[in-house]
């Protein structure tokens, strides 16, 4: 699996012309799930970003996880974090998982992160979306599990 999180001041998912997703100050995941990515893939990615200490604490630093900023996570699957590029010019998606399978780990993911105490909104899986955020800081984190295990 890919992440891609971002520290935000709020973020929200629209479909149709409707917000099916959004949160105030925590963390916008935009999940990619590749061929070959199972439940504990799911379940390390999850206590990876609720434990991810990259909210400031009271002198400033990083010290602070989701959870203890009181934040929330906006989880958004976005196969094309898996694009090839290595050769020519349209990226090649085949190391994204079919959407029968991605599908349940991404909503593992964020059972997860509920599991753990995080309220968690999302998008809606398959659809066009648009995602709007305002990224803090900026702080940017790509996050790749292979095995069960964060790399």
């Amino acid at each position: 699996m890919r992440a891609v999180v971002q520290r935000v001041s709020r973020a929200s998912v629209t479909v149709d012309d409707a917000v099916v997703g959004e949160i105030g100050p925590g963390l916008l995941v935009l999940l990619g799930v590749g061929t070959g990515d199972t439940a504990a893939d799911a379940d390390a990615l999850a206590g990876k970003i609720a434990g991810l200490r990259i909210f400031p604490g009271g002198d400033g630093k990083m010290n602070r996880s989701v959870t203890e900023a009181s934040g929330a996570v906006l989880v958004v699957s976005q196969f094309t974090l898996l694009a090839d590029v290595a050769r020519g010019r349209r990226p090649s998606f085949t190391g994204a998982a079919d959407p029968s399978v991605a599908q349940p780990l991404v909503d593992r993911v964020a059972a997860g992160l509920e599991e753990g105490g995080v309220p968690v909104a999302g998008g809606s899986f398959g659809a066009h979306m648009y995602v709007e955020s305002v990224n803090h800081g900026p702080v940017t984190i790509v996050i790749d599990t292979r095995g069960g295990r964060v790399v």
